[in-house]
């Protein structure tokens, strides 16, 4: 059975820039879930995995960038359920922590340059077409079977929540949570933080794995310059919000979705006694690669 015993609880945010707006802010952790396949990453691939174990392809080959929380959350389930994995990385050779830790769960790493990576299907058709043991799974988990495990998240809640944020790079989890929403009926607004410049691109997105998205909100302008860059604002929020509560995000995507939240707060988005719900998606081994941006100058 492919599946994980694990903690994701629901807990109060005491921290003081929200706080002063009488905005109660919870967080749903799970980046808690596993160390390594935590947050939505664990919730996308959960029923992938047993799409492809049923299909007795037990050989799974994906696609990511070099901090990829994606990357090592497959190498680990890989590992742990009995699948062997195939990782194609975007751009040149390199070596860090993370793509370490998918070698030592056994993930097969392959460097590609950034036009070829460009088309994964034809990655996959080229190398793989030939082997009936092998599986797709596409960058950041993104699939259809992706959604049930992402509105589990929704399933999951036992309190009513006003507003409910999601950090987004493919639009998937929010799909998923959308999903959720409907139906367990919540009247809650949901919320998508794009971490990518242009993040109105994820709309057609969406609509490509759910025509019935039309009221998730995006809020585009909080990617500080797009995938993986960042500001001194950000940098520095991240670095007040975790020493100030002891809950780790970072700038990549939880750290911007944070950011978004208290924002708003302060411009007075929200009406005084509004009850938000975060959802911190895991991943946090990618703060390993933006460290230095931490240090004090």
């Amino acid at each position: 059975m492919i599946d994980l015993k694990f903690y994701s609880p629901v807990e109060m945010i005491n921290y003081h820039k929200f706080e002063n707006k009488g905005c109660h802010v919870h967080i749903k952790r799970d980046d808690l879930i596993h160390p390594f396949i935590s947050g939505n990453k664990w919730r996308k691939l959960k029923y992938t995995l047993r799409h492809a174990k049923n299909e007795n392809r037990m050989h799974l080959v994906t696609f990511g960038g070099a901090w990829s929380n994606h990357l090592l959350a497959t190498a680990a389930a890989s590992a742990k359920f009995g699948f062997s994995s195939t990782a194609y990385i975007r751009g040149e050779k390199v070596s860090n922590a993370s793509l370490d830790l998918c070698e030592l769960f056994g993930m097969q790493l392959v460097f590609t340059d950034r036009n070829t990576y460009k088309d994964k299907e034809l990655i996959f058709k080229k190398h793989h077409k030939e082997d009936p043991n092998t599986y797709f799974i596409d960058e950041g988990g993104a699939s259809v079977h992706a959604l049930e495990g992402c509105a589990e998240i929704i399933d999951e809640l036992t309190d009513e929540y006003d507003h409910i944020f999601c950090a987004s790079g493919t639009g998937t989890t929010l799909v998923g949570l959308n999903k959720g929403i409907k139906r367990n009926n919540k009247k809650t607004k949901l919320h998508g933080v794009p971490v990518l410049a242009g993040g109105n691109f994820l709309y057609e997105e969406m609509k490509r794995l759910d025509r019935d998205c039309q009221d998730v909100l995006l809020h585009t302008e909080y990617h500080f310059g797009g995938y993986a860059k960042t500001k001194s604002s950000l940098i520095d929020f991240i670095k007040d919000f975790v020493s100030s509560t002891g809950i780790l995000i970072e700038p990549v995507y939880t750290g911007k979705m944070m950011f978004c939240v208290m924002d708003l707060i302060e411009k007075g988005y929200f009406k005084p006694g509004t009850k938000i719900l975060v959802l911190h998606t895991g991943g946090i081994m990618g703060i390993m690669g933006k460290l230095d941006l931490f240090k004090k100058q």
